[in-house]
Order: C-alpha cells, then structure tokens, then sequence
C-alpha cells in the first residue's frame, strides 16, 4: 500500500481534501477501488498529521432483487475499528425493472449518490469520500467530450451546497493498475459486482479505447491528464495556475 499511501497523500495536501475534525462517510461498494480507499484513508491516519474520523457505508441496489453478501467487508471493517452500514436500497430494481434504461450506469449513478449524501448527513459526516481513480478522470473527460461534445470532467473536491456536504476523491492520482495491485498484494475481499450492465458500459468501452490509443502511443492518457490540469479543467488545475484562474473561489467546482 505504500505506493497508493503517496498518491493518496499527494491529493488530499494539493487539493486539501481533508481537514482536523473532519467525519467522512466512505463509499464502499465491496470493488477494489472503494476498498483499497478506505484501507488507504485508515492508514493515513497514523502519519498525516490530521485528525479525522471514517464511517464505511454500502448500498446494495439489489440487482435482480437479491440482496448482497457484504459480510467480507463488514469484517474488514470490524478489524480496522471502522463502522460499517449496509443500506438496502431498489436502485436495481428502479434502473432496471422500473425505469428500463438503456445507458443504466448514470442513473444509477446519480441515485447512489444521493442516497450517501443523505446518510452522510443523518450520521453528522461532513465529507463523502469516493474511490476514482485517474484512469476514471481520464476516462470521463473523454465520454464527455465524445459522448457530449464538451470540455468537462468530474472534480477532485465538489462542495454541494444544498447539502452542505464536501464531495472528495482522494485517489485521483493513482493510476488504476496501482490501485489494482494494491487490492490484490493486501488480499482485500473483493465483492463481485451483481450489475447486469457489469462489463458492457459506455465506460468499459471507453477504457478499451484508450488502452488501445496507450499501446499505439505511449503517454496518451497522461497527455490528457496533463492538458486537464494545464487548463484547469473542473478543478483540476496546479495550486498557482488556480489561484489565477478561480480567485476567491479555491479552484473549486460547485454543484448546486
């Protein structure tokens, strides 16, 4: 974990994700990437010099209207010392069954957020820490300009103000293949994802192409990841190109 703690340690002092005093709620879907950032924000805790406390939250959509077995990560959580709830939700049932969607994954998306938003402020947390990596980074500003036609991507830290919540993603610069062998060295217990769209996402194809544009050409997706912080896209610009840029807003994207 010693790689992935950097990369961690990295974003939260350059875009200051996290405050002494902070409640963050984790997101923990049971995948690598939200694993390996609950581990990784519990052992920053012993050497960061800020003071914080986690709670783990999952929410089982119930795809096909089974519920999840999460008790691997519930242990986890009981040998870190960290809470841990599992939420039932029918977000499946409602993408799937109800709604229908053809493109399921933004739905989905946007109903599991607001559901952590709203059990972040039931428990007193402050802070809702998501696992995107900066393959996910890459991989939504290229949908967005592909798919939409425009210059965009998600932030490394969102204030949403009719929450009065903090949105931080603490991984953003670790490229997901550290973030896999992390998951893989530490033995963490992958729970495996029930989705029926798992696989076959606008996204995964996305992924596909740029590893297919990486092996043409070397540094492809760190050109992009680049030209976004070159730019300042969403937040995503160097302390002082920010400071320039979005004065008297802290380089910051809201979400109202």
């Amino acid at each position: 974990m010693q790689r992935m703690l950097g990369y961690m340690r990295k974003a939260i002092q350059e875009f200051q994700l996290i405050e002494n005093g902070d409640r963050i709620l984790v997101g923990v879907s049971g995948g690598k990437d939200s694993l390996v950032l609950l581990m990784g924000l519990h052992l920053l805790r012993r050497f960061i010099g800020i003071d914080y406390e986690l709670t783990a939250v999952t929410l089982d959509p119930r795809f096909n209207g089974k519920e999840g077995d999460f008790s691997p990560v519930a242990a986890l959580c009981k040998e870190i010392q960290v809470p841990y709830l599992v939420e039932k939700t029918d977000i499946g049932e409602i993408v799937f069954s109800v709604r229908k969607e053809e493109n399921p994954c933004s739905l989905c998306a946007r109903m599991r957020r607001g559901a952590l938003h709203d059990i972040a402020k039931e428990l007193s947390c402050n802070k809702v820490a998501l696992g995107h990596h900066y393959d996910d980074a890459v991989e939504t500003f290229m949908m967005n300009l592909f798919n939409e036609g425009r210059i965009g991507c998600f932030s490394p830290k969102s204030y949403l103000s009719r929450k009065e919540l903090w949105l931080i993603r603490p991984m953003v610069f670790a490229p997901e293949k550290e973030v896999r062998r992390a998951a893989e060295r530490n033995e963490f217990p992958i729970v495996k994802s029930r989705c029926p769209a798992d696989g076959h996402t606008s996204r995964q194809q996305m992924k596909e192409f740029l590893a297919e544009k990486e092996r043409e050409s070397r540094g492809f997706k760190d050109r992009i990841f680049g030209a976004m912080r070159r730019n300042g896209v969403d937040g995503w610009g160097f302390s002082n190109t920010a400071e320039e840029k979005f004065p008297n807003k802290q380089n910051l994207q809201k979400i109202y």
